[in-house]
């Protein structure tokens, strides 16, 4: 029970926080989003991630943040295993169902709904 309350506190803080970000600068959406996957990527560099992600579970591993960290995980075990270009190749290959899965699902979503282009 205690994973659900951690993951919901912990998720809830990390959309305040950029919530907040978005109200009080005029950073546009895109860079706000661009700063919380370098957070991450430079967080799991620094092995400070992994231990906050097996605490918060989903609170930590499903926003931008997790994405970021497994894309340097990707890197770090693409540069392992192919050297130079394990760091071109490992964040995406890391990655790639998560990308996967959002461009069906947003597909999927955009035939049930039928969005329109802002006038």
């Amino acid at each position: 029970m205690m994973d659900y309350v951690n993951a919901f506190w912990v998720g809830g803080l990390i959309c305040a926080l950029v919530q907040i970000l978005m109200e009080k600068t005029k950073m546009m959406p895109g860079r706000i989003m661009v700063l919380l996957v370098c957070t991450g990527a430079v967080l799991g560099a620094l092995n400070i991630y992994q231990p906050f992600a097996e605490y918060a579970g989903a609170g930590a591993s499903v926003p931008l943040l997790g994405f970021g960290n497994t894309l340097w995980k990707g890197v770090m075990e693409g540069v392992q295993k192919d050297g130079l270009l394990g760091a071109f190749t490992g964040g995406l290959s890391a990655s790639a169902g998560g990308i996967c899965a959002a461009l069906v699902f947003g597909y999927l979503a955009s035939l049930l709904f039928q969005p329109k282009m802002k006038k």
